[in-house]
């Protein structure tokens, strides 16, 4: 195991710890609302689409398919709130240029505009938001994307944790490209892109002064070209997620009840690099709960698995991308795991998230 001490910077104040997990009959909402898991489900079904009623419309998808003229569009919106503001491989700003663009591209969609709203704190140092608003803007850039429209909004010193931001993104879904978590079916591969569980480790990290012998940094990406190189070999793609909150078990037991498929996943075969396994292993962290951002999940044919995976491979985002388990059609809606001993293990859906506020 690598050097795994306290920083001598910051001890980790264990009183300041919220657990993310709390029980599931509150009458008010707790941090676990918000972690991409069972009760964030759990509080979309059964207060938001009550209260919306007829307004609702679509799925419960990161991003929304609609036809505008003919044209198919993917539609996302979202708001990050990750603490601290920078981090080490990133900050909330390109994180929330990324998190969007990736949102809109798992539906095959080639990503265009985006808006950008930004809530500030009163007090908040002028020098601060300049890092982040550039950091929006290179993110943009490196995506490809437009900043076209947006708004900005100050909140009362105590009350925002320096900065906020929503973003939303529009893109373009050519014909013939048909991605979503209904077309999961048995027999097809499940394919990772790279290390798992990096975010989550370099936010823990940062955020408690825990060092794990190495410098963990986010994976934090813009991963639409990704995408279109796995579009462009003419394999038949049928889902992809960003395992984001919640990380690779949340997105799998989600894809696995749209579907109403089973998954199989190898733990032996999940890329889980050292300095994240240590650092799970001491705190008692699943690698597969562990926040994402720079990673995707992939739902493909067998008999595309090859160049699929080839493509991904020539790309510098998916060079570590590799096969870790495939779709059954036993225990639908479940996913399980093939432990190093041979035995199986139940995969759940979280309830809340390991560690809060990471996006």
């Amino acid at each position: 195991m690598s050097d795994l001490k306290l920083s001598e910077r910051a001890a980790v104040d264990m009183d300041s710890w919220v657990c993310p997990v709390p029980l599931r009959d509150s009458p008010n909402i707790v941090m676990g609302h918000g972690g991409g898991g069972a009760m964030s489900g759990e509080l979309v079904e059964h207060l938001f689409l009550p209260a919306f009623g007829a307004s609702a419309a679509g799925g419960l998808s990161d991003s929304a398919v609609v036809s505008v003229g003919g044209i198919r569009l993917a539609f996302s919106t979202d708001s990050f709130v990750v603490k601290p503001m920078t981090f080490p491989g990133g900050s909330i700003g390109d994180l929330a240029v990324n998190g969007t663009v990736n949102d809109v591209a798992m539906s095959g969609a080639r990503p265009l505009v985006l808006s950008t709203a930004f809530i500030l704190e009163e007090g908040t140092t002028l020098a601060s938001i300049a890092h982040v608003a550039e950091a929006v803007g290179a993110a943009a850039q490196i995506a490809g994307v437009r900043l076209v429209t947006g708004d900005t909004k100050v909140v009362d010193s105590g009350h925002g944790d320096g900065v906020y931001i929503n973003t939303s993104g529009i893109g373009i879904i050519d014909e013939g490209v048909d991605i979503r978590p209904e077309r999961a079916r048995p027999g097809d591969v499940v394919i990772v892109s790279g290390d798992i569980g990096v975010h989550g480790v370099a936010i823990l990290s940062c955020r408690e002064g825990l060092e794990f012998g190495t410098t963990i940094r986010s994976d934090t990406a813009a991963l639409n070209g990704l995408v279109a190189d796995m579009i462009a070999t003419g394999a038949d793609l049928h889902v992809l997620r960003d395992p984001t909150r919640g990380g690779v078990a949340a997105s799998l037991n989600e894809i696995a009840r749209s579907a109403g498929v089973g998954v199989s996943l190898s733990e032996r075969a999940l890329p889980i690099p050292p300095g994240v396994r240590d650092a799970c292993g001491l705190l008692g962290l699943d690698p597969l709960y562990v926040a994402n951002e720079g990673k995707l999940l992939a739902f493909v044919d067998p008999a595309d698995a090859d160049r699929v995976l080839a493509a991904m491979r020539d790309n510098p985002l998916g060079g570590n991308a590799s096969i870790i388990g495939e779709v059954v059609a036993e225990h639908p809606g479940m996913v399980v795991a093939k432990t190093g001993l041979g035995g199986t293990r139940v995969v759940d859906l979280p309830a809340g998230e390991q560690l809060p506020r990471i996006c």
